[in-house]
């Protein structure tokens, strides 16, 4: 599979699937998946959990990389065997869902399956956001300082990302030499404000930020980042950042992965928005 395959839409992977003939070979290995919305029973907030199960426990039904997309964007990745041939999640609903809302839901084999089947396999459902869930208040990110891994690596970072889709979020991350920058944010996946959380001052409608954007690693093009933001208050002793880089065409190469943790250093600003583009 090329390098960019993993970049295209849902629509564009089922095309050239189909366009290299790929598509009834790949019917015969399919993939069960369910999917239902809740609401965050303290916050509003909608949640999509999805179960997704492979068509079989042998070595023929094992996958190394299963997609699961919302909206034709892939949100999360997971396999099927050797020994495990589900798994599990729970996500927040695309950003700007609102209650009422439909969420396409699917899983799709980005690699070969198990006994050689080419990949192409897919399925897909519909969800609805429930009626009494709420679409938090839009707000903004901006931060910068530093976060020691737990190897003792030092992580420095400075960003500005707001909770839509518009282009003008930046996020850049440093660490032994090594450079990554967000260049396309594709999506956030959440912004939410808990109230076991207290974020001001500066008053703001959330403090958590989920993301998931692709940009050059040490100049390099291919890359995607998943990221959590955490403002806990002043003067940000108490704030938390979550950083995972990995290429995206192989998965398995992380180039660096900290674990959500306290910043050692500097500070994470949940604001308002303000007119962007």
């Amino acid at each position: 599979m090329s390098i960019s395959l993993r970049r295209l839409t849902l629509t564009m992977l089922l095309a050239v699937a189909s366009h290299l003939g790929l598509a009834t070979v790949a019917s015969a290995h399919y993939i069960n998946l369910s999917a239902t919305s809740v609401c965050d029973p303290t916050t509003g907030a909608a949640s999509i959990q999805f179960v997704a199960t492979s068509w079989s426990t042998g070595a023929q039904g094992s996958n190394p990389d299963i997609h699961i997309l919302f909206n034709g964007v892939t949100v999360a990745n997971g396999a099927f065997g050797p020994s495990v041939f589900s798994f599990s999640g729970s996500l927040p609903a695309p950003a700007g869902s609102a209650a009422g809302d439909s969420v396409t839901v699917t899983a799709l084999a980005g690699e070969a399956w198990g006994d050689g089947y080419p990949w192409g396999a897919s399925t897909s459902t519909t969800v609805i956001i429930p009626g009494d869930c709420v679409q938090p208040g839009l707000g903004r990110f901006t931060g910068g300082g530093h976060q020691i891994r737990v190897d003792n690596v030092r992580v420095t970072r400075g960003l500005t990302i707001h909770c839509d889709l518009l282009l003008s979020n930046n996020l850049e991350v440093n660490w032994n030499g090594n450079h990554f920058h967000m260049t396309d944010h594709l999506t956030t996946v959440a912004c939410t404000d808990s109230p076991t959380i207290i974020q001001a001052p500066p008053a703001a409608p959330i403090d958590t930020l989920i993301g998931v954007g692709t940009g050059r690693y040490n100049n390099v093009n291919g890359f995607t980042i998943h990221f959590t933001l955490v403002d806990a208050g002043e003067p940000g002793s108490s704030d938390m950042m979550r950083i995972y880089i990995f290429e995206t065409a192989n998965p398995s190469n992380v180039v660096l992965d900290v674990p959500l943790q306290v910043l050692t250093g500097g500070n994470l600003q949940a604001h308002f928005d303000q007119p962007h583009k």
